[in-house]
């Protein structure tokens, strides 16, 4: 199968949309992994729970830059994992 010049300036152009696509992407989940952790620091905080480590800190960066280094269903796992335990806290706390 031969392709013509218009085919594969097309397929050209779609490999490159998909790999412009897929860090915009990433960026933006990490956006919202580091303002939901930022959230979840608060409420820690406000409800005197006393989590500690490195996932319950005030620092945007820390969380921006371990998210873009981990798969997704690792920074999910984790934002997760932070409601759950604030949940109970908060539970404890009534």
């Amino acid at each position: 199968m031969r392709l013509t010049a218009a085919p594969l300036a097309l397929l050209s152009a779609l490999a490159a949309l998909a790999s412009v696509t897929a860090p915009v992407a990433a960026q933006s989940n990490c956006q919202w992994y580091g303002a939901t952790a930022l959230k979840q620091q608060q409420q820690n905080e406000k409800l005197k729970c006393g989590f500690s480590g490195p996932e319950w800190n005030s620092d945007l960066g820390r969380h921006l830059q371990w998210c873009g280094s981990v798969p997704p269903n690792v920074w999910k796992s984790s934002a997760q994992k932070r409601d759950q335990m604030l949940a109970a806290c908060a539970s404890k706390s009534r």
